[in-house]
């Protein structure tokens, strides 16, 4: 199966599904998993802050959820979310397709090799190639607004930035800020699946020159007028996925362990 999970305002992704309930060493993920059909290809879906926002992002289960999708038999997960521009090059709407995020959580379970083996995972090209691929493709041919490229800061959150902490993000030539991209994508890794991320910028962070302070309803606003979209792209790009390709990805582990 391809695997989605939901971020902000992005909570029904799937008509006329089957619940999945998945025990893990982990706990239990976020939500039942949510197992249909989208062009002849089985998905599961996952709300990763919970079917009522329940979950604030330092809360979140990321190793339930991505192990309860593998566990489910998915091997290529596509993780859409909701993320704050950096720079004035990107307009409100946007997606950026991320081939690069740079870790700003503390205290967050981040591996699934707690020892007694030691495994030490790459991180060096984070997501998937060949879906990002995809998505870039697709977004495209559907006139989508899409950057190709771009490197995500992942925060700790709950709370935004200061202006002093954006701007040094800015600074640094980073162009989104999000609050879910990290670990999801490095505990798929660990797990040998594929997974590129989605990020709607939905607003303008602080350090961006001239912007008052963002609230959580200007950005459940941008959200829900800019989720057809998103849905549209995810409907086209799943039947275009196909079976997990020999790379990086499915060779995760090979020479991790000391």
């Amino acid at each position: 199966m391809i695997g989605i999970f939901g971020g902000s305002g992005f909570y029904s992704f799937l008509d006329d599904v089957e619940e999945l309930e998945v025990d893990t060493p982990y706990g239990k993920p976020s939500a039942p998993i949510a197992v249909g059909n989208v062009g002849g290809e089985r998905v599961a879906f996952i709300p990763r802050h919970g079917r009522t926002h329940e979950l604030p992002p330092h809360r979140i289960p990321f190793r339930a959820n991505v192990w309860a999708m593998r566990e489910s038999g998915v091997r290529r997960i596509v993780g859409p979310c909701a993320s704050g521009a950096l720079t004035r090059d990107l307009e409100i709407g946007d997606f950026i397709v991320c081939d690069q995020y740079v870790d700003r959580t503390r205290g967050r379970p981040d591996t699934f090799y707690d020892g007694p083996e030691t495994t030490h995972v790459s991180a060096a090209d984070p997501f998937c190639r060949d879906l990002r691929r995809l998505l870039v493709e697709t977004a495209r041919e559907r006139r989508i607004p899409v950057r190709d490229g771009g490197t995500v800061v992942v925060v700790q959150g709950p709370r935004f930035s200061t202006r002093a902490e954006s701007l040094w993000f800015q600074s640094a030539g980073w162009d989104a800020i999000n609050m879910t991209a990290y670990p999801e994508c490095h505990l798929a890794r660990e797990l040998e699946l594929c997974y590129a991320t989605i990020a709607m910028v939905t607003d303008y962070d602080v350090g961006a020159a001239g912007e008052e302070a963002v609230s959580a309803a200007h950005v459940v606003e941008v959200l829900q007028r800019n989720n057809e979209r998103l849905r549209e792209l995810l409907l086209a790009v799943i039947p275009r996925i196909g079976p997990q390709p020999a790379d990086v990805c499915s060779a995760a582990l090979r020479g991790a362990r000391l």
